[in-house]
């Protein structure tokens, strides 16, 4: 079973080089490149940058006059359906990422042998999970749809989203990671997934919409046994490594 963690080639350390280690320290005390100073200029300059800054996009304008009428009634109730929306799209967006990301483990399970161990990892139960995010996508779609927004329009969190998720993408492509590492990012996937249903369905209450938070109540309890399954996929591995590569080190 190839191991995540094991001793190899790796010369990243200041310890494999004691002489050039020393040079370096002593460089950095002799030649301070930024101020306090500076740095507090730094600083500065970052915060106009920020106060200056626009936001990250908006919402779109109702595309149709269901939409619009929508929209202006809520507004005369006290809310803000546009931050409900803006919502909606994150998790579209998330939903249609999870899709992706867990086809990027199943070809990785499907890769597994001898030496590229999926362990306690099935495919058909990736499917099965690849397959529920991909019906959340439907249903969020739909749910768009149904207060007359544009599910094809990208809100600014969608953005944030898309953005953030890149970086689990990257990991999930790499064929250089174990399945072990896959799992630590699909678990990272999991626990904000679950955070963020339970956030939409507080909304969906806020504005009366029984209907639409029954539904995504039903799609929280899916996505909370997706993280049981994939926190005991990568406990079981990280566990198993660690319990091989003590019994190595006691032989």
């Amino acid at each position: 079973m190839e191991k995540t963690a094991q001793m190899g080639k790796n010369r990243t350390g200041m310890d494999m080089s004691p002489m050039h280690s020393k040079a370096m320290i002593s460089g950095t005390q002799q030649y301070q490149s930024v101020s306090d100073a500076d740095r507090q200029s730094m600083a500065l300059i970052g915060k106009e940058y920020i106060r200056e800054a626009d936001p990250l996009g908006s919402v779109p304008v109702p595309g149709t006059l269901r939409g619009a009428l929508k929209s202006g009634m809520e507004k005369l109730t006290g809310h803000n359906p546009e931050v409900f929306l803006n919502k909606l799209g994150e998790r579209l967006a998330y939903e249609r990422t999870g899709v992706r990301l867990y086809e990027s483990v199943i070809t990785k399970c499907e890769a597994a042998d001898e030496m590229h161990s999926a362990g306690p990892v099935a495919v058909d139960e990736l499917r099965r999970i690849r397959n529920d995010e991909a019906n959340h996508f439907r249903m969020l779609k739909e749910a768009m749809e149904s207060m007359g927004a544009d599910p094809t329009a990208q809100t600014p969190d969608a953005d944030v989203s898309g953005v953030a998720a890149m970086g689990i993408q990257h990991v999930l492509n790499d064929p250089r990671t174990s399945m072990a590492q896959s799992l630590e990012m699909l678990l990272t996937l999991e626990l904000t997934d679950n955070a963020a249903w339970e956030m939409l369905i507080k909304l969906a209450e806020d504005l009366g919409l029984d209907e639409l938070a029954d539904r995504f109540q039903e799609a929280l309890a899916q996505e909370e046994e997706h993280l049981q399954i994939v926190r005991s996929w990568y406990e079981t591995m990280v566990m198993s490594e660690a319990g091989k590569s003590s019994a190595a080190a006691r032989h």
